[in-house]
């Protein structure tokens, strides 16, 4: 990454504020500059089409506020100089502000905040984010404003904000300032702005005959046009009111200024809608022609909002969670995110799931491997998600072949970090702000996404049972991660093994050996395991295949008996280290130094970014056995454990039931969790064992951007794959569920704080399957339809649930 690894810092202010008694409604209270950030992050509205920061209307980008406006899939490349050395990025780009409003008493100074008075209210039931605000100005004049704002779920190319003002203690002639402000830059991370910021550059702006104004850009080094059209409505009780109206155009800027008059105690509503569209949407053909149209004919705001509340509650008939404990509001903040970064809109977009949303600009907007931990939730929600986002993957299969060519190899490998076109976004070089020193970047050497992608494809096989998306899609992308695995495989004659060299593991922090003059770690236990699951599959879906798909495909990808022959002697011979009883994290561990932890954690109370503490002392992480997240144990978190056990004796070693608790509690005490997402695999790891640390890493999951638990991290952006990762520990890790085999199925381990659980599930092609679990038993429940009975499988029995009938399993 172009500026540090990603996780680390220490827990923010913002805790006891974000608190709310409604399970439905995230509330602020007051005006905190320190905390702006967050709440613009957390308060954020979309649709899956965009996502636009909840930044203050009348404010700028200052350090404070932060207007942003991101839209699915639109990224531009722009180079920067880095001392002697050039480096490219690919940002997601922040698009233009929209939500510019402000108002003055004529003669007056604009409104630039901050406020007497705040209080923010976001509605997750139906998606709208209310601001009641006390605006005193300089004459004294005491002003309420009431704003309301959506992005429509049901018109996705639509946003709006509604503002209600009451003069207070004056009458008098008000002038109110409504833009569309193509002037912004991406400079809401702090470490980026050296680099290159200015992404837009103007294209037009102007006036209609029915009154509708509008601004195009264009990326800079992209042919991409954005264009957005916006139409003011005013009225007082319901009544529209002729107020005079003034253009402002100027390139990248487009304002009507509206004059009325105010009088004590009556208020008057102005309706902004927004129309937004790109010259890379579908059906639109000319953006600025479409937005023009798509703004002059759009619906008033009440009718708008009744529109969109109608779609959001169709969303969480979909998402339903009922979970007897007091976290309900971030369980639905949680899910609430996920649908606005994520959606029926983004399904034709050729998006993928930036791990940090749509939400601010961390990672630049990448696509790491964090839809991982967000498909677990989709695959059993919305398949149809799911799906799209994996047609994504299998678009840049071709670039991810290029990639393992240029690696020598065959077959596909994914980048680290993806954006526009698949190819490897990572950065060579990141800061560390502790130390001001560029380094060297070998996070592109995490390999494992590929098998990332592999396990993704087979899961939503497992949920979906969509033999169609294996034969023409899934199957092509997880033959050819194979292929790359087994071409990577160098056989060890010493050790009658093969080798998988110079990678990294999911840890981030190692990334070379403190002996070694290369980059990358020699037989990562997490890629080498996952690598031998990969190629089992990939020969289990050759035999699922329709005979003529299977001709058709081993014939495109020039695949024989004899490679074929070579996955099955490979994904049972890779090697996998040990040492002290306990599953090694890459070979060559146990040479490691132990830190001094204690003197480490008296001197840094928060050690999440330990890399960038050592090296700042000139030492490096690459010395200790320490880790930044979960890398071994990431093993125990995709697969049950009898499933890990059979995988380790299939690879021919050992695997005593014992092994994994040993082994958790090894890397527990050396674990830093600097990244959200380590607190997701810990609380599934620890289910079993130890279910009191299992609770606890799961409300820090569960919470990790509610309370900014990373110490400012999430006013960059939400952790996507956290929060979906939180969803999940409820939805699958607590009910024990498990896809495979043909059956669902079930082995419940309810924490002592969660009285009881009860969910709807999509599963093959039944809508609404319901599981309901308490201390003492487990019921499945089937609606009434025309599909067949589902297997479901509690410890040693199976048992058919049919259409209309319900099982309980005694616990």
């Amino acid at each position: 990454m172009a500026a540090g690894v990603r996780g680390g810092g220490t827990p923010g202010p913002v805790a006891e504020r974000a608190r709310s008694s409604d399970p439905w409604h995230l509330r602020f209270e007051g005006f905190e500059p320190s905390e702006e950030g967050v709440r613009e992050v957390l308060c954020a509205i979309g649709n899956g089409y965009l996502v636009s920061r909840a930044a203050a209307p009348e404010s700028h980008a200052d350090g404070i506020h932060y207007p942003g406006t991101y839209l699915a899939g639109v990224y531009d490349r722009a180079a920067s100089p880095v001392g002697d050395r050039e480096v490219v990025n690919e940002d997601l780009v922040n698009c233009p502000d929209w939500q510019a409003f402000s108002f003055r008493p004529t003669g007056g100074e604009w409104f630039a905040g901050p406020p007497a008075e705040q209080r923010l209210d976001l509605d997750l039931r139906r998606g709208v984010l209310t601001r009641e605000l006390l605006v005193v100005d300089g004459s004294g004049r005491r002003t309420r404003l009431v704003q309301r704002r959506i992005a429509s779920q049901a018109q996705p190319h639509l946003v709006a904000l509604q503002t209600e003002l009451r003069a207070v203690n004056w009458s008098g002639t008000v002038e109110i300032r409504s833009a569309l402000d193509g002037t912004v830059a991406n400079t809401g991370v702090a470490r980026y702005r050296g680099l290159t910021s200015r992404h837009l550059r103007p294209d037009g702006q102007g006036r209609t005959d029915d009154g509708v104004f509008w601004l195009q850009v264009v990326t800079e080094n992209a042919p991409l046009a954005i264009a957005l059209a916006v139409r003011h409505r005013v009225h007082q009780d319901g009544t529209p009111l002729d107020v005079e109206r003034t253009a402002e155009l100027r390139p990248g800027w487009a304002a009507e200024l509206l004059t009325l008059q105010l009088a004590a105690g009556r208020p008057v509503t102005v309706e902004k809608t927004v129309a937004v569209a790109t010259s890379r949407d579908p059906a639109i053909g000319a953006p600025r022609r479409a937005v023009q149209w798509l703004a002059a004919r759009a619906a008033d705001f009440a009718e708008l909002a009744a529109a969109h509340a109608a779609r959001w509650a169709e969303l969480w008939r979909r998402c339903r969670i009922e979970a007897d404990f007091d976290g309900a509001m971030a369980l639905h903040l949680n899910l609430f995110h996920l649908l606005q970064t994520y959606s029926e809109h983004s399904t034709d977009l050729d998006a993928g799931i930036p791990a940090r949303g749509l939400h601010g600009e961390a990672y630049r907007g990448h696509i790491f491997w964090d839809e991982l931990f967000v498909l677990r939730v989709l695959n059993l929600r919305f398949p149809e998600l799911a799906r799209a986002v994996l047609r994504y993957r299998h678009r840049r299969l071709y670039a991810a072949r290029q990639l393992a060519r240029q690696a020598g190899l065959r077959g596909a490998m994914y980048p680290w970090q993806s954006g526009t076109d698949g190819r490897e976004e990572s950065q060579r070089l990141h800061l560390n702000p502790l130390s001001g020193r560029w380094l060297p970047d070998h996070t592109h050497l995490q390999r494992h996404v590929g098998s990332a992608i592999a396990y993704n494809i087979w899961q939503y096989y497992q949920a979906t049972g969509d033999l169609d998306f294996l034969a023409t899609t899934g199957a092509e992308m997880l033959l050819e991660i194979a292929r790359f695995w087994s071409a990577g495989a160098r056989w060890n004659p010493e050790r009658e093994r093969y080798s998988i060299r110079g990678v990294l593991g999911p840890d981030e922090y190692h990334d070379a050996y403190p002996w070694a003059d290369r980059p990358g770690l020699d037989d990562n236990t997490y890629t080498n395991v996952l690598a031998s699951w990969v190629l089992a599959r990939a020969l289990e879906c050759v035999e699922l295949l329709p005979g003529y798909r299977r001709a058709e495909l081993l014939e495109r990808l020039a695949l024989g008996g004899t490679e074929l022959d070579r996955w099955q002697e490979v994904g049972r011979r890779l090697h996998v280290p040990f040492h002290d009883g306990v599953l090694s994290q890459f070979d060559g561990y146990e040479r490691l130094a132990e830190l001094d932890w204690d003197g480490y954690r008296r001197r840094y109370p928060d050690p999440r970014r330990l890399d960038r503490i050592l090296e700042a002392e000139g030492d490096s992480v690459n010395n200790y056995k320490a880790s930044k997240q979960a890398d071994v144990l990431m093993l125990a978190y995709l697969f049950s454990p009898p499933e890990l056990r059979d995988l380790l004796r299939r690879l021919g070693y050992p695997a005593d039931e014992e092994l994994l608790s040993r082994t958790t509690e090894y890397y527990l005490r050396r674990t830093v969790h600097g990244s959200t997402l380590s607190a997701v695999v810990h609380a599934w790891v620890l289910t079993r064992v130890d279910r009191g640390g299992s609770w606890r890493f799961f409300r820090d999951a569960l919470t990790s951007d509610l309370l900014d638990l990373q110490g400012g991290t999430t006013a960059e952006g939400i952790h996507l794959g956290a929060m979906a990762g939180a969803v999940d520990l409820l939805q699958r890790c607590y009910t024990g569920l498990e896809l495979r085999d043909d059956a669902l199925w079930l082995d419940p381990q309810l924490p002592p704080e969660l009285g009881s659980l009860a969910l709807d599930l999509h599963y093959r092609r039944h809508w609404g399957i319901r599981i309901a679990v308490n201390r003492h038993t487990a019921t499945v429940s089937l609606p009434a339809d025309h599909q067949t009975p589902v297997p479901v499988r509690f410890r040693s029995t199976t048992v058919l649930v049919p259409p209309g009938g319900s099982h309980t399993f005694a616990l």
